[in-house]
């Protein structure tokens, strides 16, 4: 599967774009939409193509793994795209052990939309942001949006 128009969106709006890498409040070396890794050197400076360029590369790697995670579980469109969001910005090693994935792979899914929102601190700090993101997670994964 792949995230679609609408996840991709969400994506977009709650990471921002930066042309010019900067290091996030965890101390990670970050560009574009949020991307990190080896390929980002500081100093860094990229075009918005190249932003959305790296946006689909890293998406495919939360794609290929949320899929993995669930197996031929019954998943729609939106669905997958609101857990792809949610991974991106958690990472797929907290998302694989998450009360959202347990729920959803027992087809709870009210159950499942409202574990996007235990994913709103940092820091031990509820955050305005994180909560607005996941309420639109939340949305989008029941089809809201």
């Amino acid at each position: 599967m792949k995230i679609n128009d609408k996840g991709k969106a969400l994506v977009k709006r709650f990471e921002g774009l930066k042309l010019e890498a900067y290091r996030c409040p965890a101390g990670v070396l970050t560009i574009g939409y949020g991307s990190t890794g080896p390929h980002v050197k500081t100093g860094m400076v990229i075009t918005p193509g190249e932003a959305d360029r790296l946006l689909d590369q890293d998406l495919r790697r939360f794609e290929v793994g949320v899929e993995a995670m669930l197996g031929n579980v019954p998943t729609s469109e939106d669905e997958f795209s609101a857990m792809v969001s949610l991974a991106f910005n958690i990472g797929l090693g907290r998302f694989a052990t998450s009360t959202l994935l347990k729920r959803h792979k027992l087809g709870n899914k009210i159950g499942a939309a409202n574990a996007f929102l235990m994913w709103n601190k940092a820091g031990g700090q509820v955050l305005k942001g994180l909560m607005r993101r996941r309420e639109a997670e939340k949305a989008l994964y029941l089809g809201e949006v």
